[in-house]
């Protein structure tokens, strides 16, 4: 019997069964689809932004330089941190409400203690790529993975958890869901999702265009929604604010999509052919819990909401990264009382600011005087640097915090990439998955405390480049700090956090 059955091969359902793996669990990835890959995960509609703490992620296991390698953009993976802290960051930041961000006006040094690194800020790449480097780690960790699988039933007992997919059943002392916002796990395992209904329709489609000359590139709201022509491979993207009437369940026919993007974009622009098109809305809704005994829900699974910003992928992986090494002290057995309850402590905050932010958005996009006073404001906070770089610092990951009950500004946050006098920095010591103890102390005061976790943490000892005024951290195999002290380090606090986070020492 497996540990753990994830549903789910997507991004999400892949960095929690490598994460698994890591830790040495049993796992077996059911997937829907009967192959991977197809033109719905690939360039141009499956294009997707990562940010730096999802980047961070991926450099912090080790799987950094597959991913930009394999998305054709290896040449931004900084061969030096920087001298002075200011890295730059290529291709782009992202937008808000259509508003696309100035990289000139990001001011990277006031980011809530970010040191330079190695990974970018910013990279774009596709679910295909990010999914084939994924799978491909997840197997050489003993992941199974079964495609074309469909799953029918969720049921579970004190002692485990039953899926039923076609004829089969799988049974595992453990599920999570990540199969996305039409998850079959959060329906059957009888989660509750409450939110906001839509305002708008939105469409995606590759097209061939009669007069391409008359849609304007790049991002474009109007005085009726808002379209977006990316490229010359007839990638086009609209909004139509009709309450969110249009029907997924029917596919959008090529009269329907020229209507509606002559209506949105104010031109009498021909389709000739419609060659992929989807549809979508921003119903923005969110389980009041992402776990239900032994049933688990990550990713799009746990939180729906507009893609506009590029924030579900990253903060499905963050729910990835938190969920992982909590689920897997418990499936070993050596994890403090009410670990994996902090699971939804700490990510649902994260999911709701997530959809607040997307309906922030959608307010500021509205056609209609209060939409365009609305956006007004906001050009002219983008058009300063703090406004710029606030909103960065949203879409990074920088400015989260989960609440961990410590009045320290550091603990909660994503740790900082501090860099060793050697050239090692934080993200060489967390490829095997443990967390990790800097002691920045010349003494070397933790070295006997921290043996005490040996198993579950590793101790570096030694000066780094910029300490930040700190004698010592503790960071969580999520890479999210638990704990840090100034230079006078106080070793039985060091072991209260250690306690709390990782179980009773060992004799």
């Amino acid at each position: 019997m497996p540990d753990v059955v994830i549903v789910g091969a997507g991004p999400v359902g892949l960095l929690l069964a490598c994460e698994l793996g890591l830790a040495g669990c049993a796992v077996v990835v059911l997937e829907r689809e009967s192959a991977p890959g197809s033109p719905w995960r690939a360039e141009p509609l499956g294009m997707r932004g990562l940010f730096a703490t999802s980047l961070q992620g991926f450099h912090r296991r080790g799987m950094l330089h597959p991913l930009l390698n394999a998305s054709g953009v290896h040449d931004e993976l900084a061969a030096d941190f920087g001298a002075d802290g200011q890295s730059a960051i290529r291709g782009g930041v992202g937008h808000f409400a259509g508003m696309v961000l100035d990289p000139a006006r990001v001011d990277l040094t006031a980011l809530p203690f970010r040191l330079p690194s190695p990974a970018p800020d910013f990279a774009l790449t596709s679910l295909d790529v990010i999914e084939a480097v994924l799978s491909e780690r997840a197997v050489e960790l003993g992941v199974e993975i079964r495609r074309g699988v469909t799953v029918s039933g969720v049921a579970q007992d004190d002692e485990g958890v039953v899926v039923r997919a076609g004829e089969r059943e799988y049974r595992a002392r453990w599920v999570v869901g990540c199969d996305g916002g039409r998850s079959a796990v959060r329906r059957l395992a009888g989660f509750e999702c409450v939110g906001t209904e839509p305002r708008f329709t939105g469409y995606t489609m590759v097209a061939t265009l009669a007069d391409p000359e008359k849609l304007r590139p790049g991002i474009n709201p109007t005085p009726t929604g808002m379209y977006l022509r990316m490229g010359t491979a007839g990638h086009v993207g609209m909004m139509d604010f009709d309450g969110g009437a249009f029907d997924r369940a029917h596919p959008p026919t090529r009269d329907h999509l020229q209507t509606v993007l002559r209506r949105v974009s104010g031109t009498d622009v021909t389709l000739t052919e419609v060659h992929l098109a989807s549809s979508f809305t921003d119903r923005a809704m969110q389980t009041t819990s992402y776990r239900r005994g032994r049933v688990l829900l990550a990713g799009d699974a746990a939180h729906i909401h507009s893609p506009l910003g590029g924030q579900g992928l990253n903060t499905g992986l963050g729910d990835a990264l938190n969920l992982g090494w909590k689920l897997a002290a418990t499936v070993r057995g050596d994890a403090p009382d009410g670990l994996l309850d902090t699971y939804t402590r700490e990510r649902h905050p994260v999911g709701a600011r997530v959809l607040d932010w997307s309906r922030a958005q959608v307010s500021a996009m509205a056609p209609g005087p209060h939409g365009r006073a609305l956006q007004g404001v906001i050009r002219d906070l983008l058009g300063t640097r703090d406004g710029t770089t606030y909103v960065v610092g949203r879409l990074s990951g920088w400015a989260t915090r989960h609440d961990l009950g410590s009045d320290h500004p550091l603990v909660g946050r994503h740790a900082p990439e501090f860099r060793r006098a050697d050239g090692t920095c934080l993200a060489d010591l967390m490829h095997d998955g443990r967390g990790v103890v800097l002691d920045f102390s010349a003494e070397r005061r933790l070295r006997d405390a921290a043996t005490g976790w040996q198993r579950r943490l590793r101790y570096a000892a030694g000066a780094v480049e910029d300490d930040l005024g700190l004698g010592a951290v503790l960071v969580r195999p999520d890479s999210i700090v638990a704990w840090a002290d100034a230079r006078d380090v106080d070793r039985q606090a060091f072991a209260r956090a250690a306690g709390e986070w990782f179980g009773p020492a060992e004799t």
